[in-house]
């Protein structure tokens, strides 16, 4: 009878950390949701309080780094919000910026303190022809893909974003298609803050636009082989051509206490 009821103790325990694997699994997905809800509609405020106050937050876009929770808010408070809205904390009439967040794959750790996310963005973004004299980016409309590999942490309970990692893949004018986009659409940041007072704090090394079409390497190894994608395969070279012709593979930064 005693051993019995130690072996049901073992399963009710496995069972309980099983159940709170999920739960996180779950709660850092709704996160990464709720960060694209906020995001959709200029609510950069609440998209800046989603990240953690730890040194080593970032976010990592287009080329540049945002460091700590003052560089999040330099980014969506300060560069976003000037650009898209004017400033203001919400949308503006006539402005639309759709990032839905969609494949999530989320593996927490064993102690269930930190968590790793991988989620693609399909946007649509433009302006109404309603507005197009009184908004800065007068008539325009585009499409946008990219992938982000991030991280997360729990803190006090609760999760928050902890660095995300966003690469805009690709960009398209509507009319015309991903066939010819130009290359560089969208500059990459290149003046660090102070400088640039709603730069980043610093440059990331090899950033990437359509057509490039390296990957962004995977948080994960293979489910089945348990292995990581090789170096060469995550480059990008001209078809034909030996990998060793194409641009160096992406690298997922690290935070600086684990470097």
């Amino acid at each position: 009878m005693a051993n019995e009821i130690e072996e049901l103790k073992k399963v009710v325990a496995s069972l309980q950390k099983e159940v709170s694997r999920l739960s996180d699994q779950e709660e850092v997905r709704k996160l990464q949701y709720k960060y694209g809800y906020y995001l959709d509609k200029c609510l950069y405020k609440e998209v800046a309080e989603l990240y953690s106050d730890h040194p080593d937050t970032c976010v990592e876009f287009l080329g540049g780094r945002y460091n700590g929770k003052e560089g999040v808010k330099r980014l969506y408070i300060g560069r976003f919000a000037k650009s898209f809205v004017a400033g203001r904390n919400g949308p503006v009439h006539g402005f639309l910026l759709d990032h839905p967040q969609i494949q999530g794959i989320v593996d927490v750790n064993p102690e269930g303190t930190r968590a790793k996310g991988r989620f693609r963005s399909m946007m649509s973004a433009g302006t109404h022809e309603s507005v197009k004299d009184t908004h800065p980016r007068g008539l325009v409309q585009w499409w946008e893909g990219g992938i982000y590999e991030n991280e997360y942490i729990k803190e006090d309970g609760v999760w928050k974003i902890f660095r995300l990692k966003y690469f805009p893949f690709w960009h398209a004018a509507f009319d015309k298609g991903w066939s010819y986009t130009k290359p560089n659409y969208v500059p990459f940041l290149s003046t660090t803050y102070p400088n640039d007072p709603q730069g980043p704090d610093e440059l990331c090394e090899h950033p990437m636009l359509w057509p490039d079409t390296r990957v962004v390497p995977f948080h994960y190894e293979h489910p089945v082989t348990g292995n990581p994608v090789a170096d060469d395969d995550l480059r990008a070279p001209h078809y034909g051509q030996d990998p060793s012709t194409g641009a160096p593979p992406l690298v997922l930064s690290k935070p600086k206490s684990e470097a």
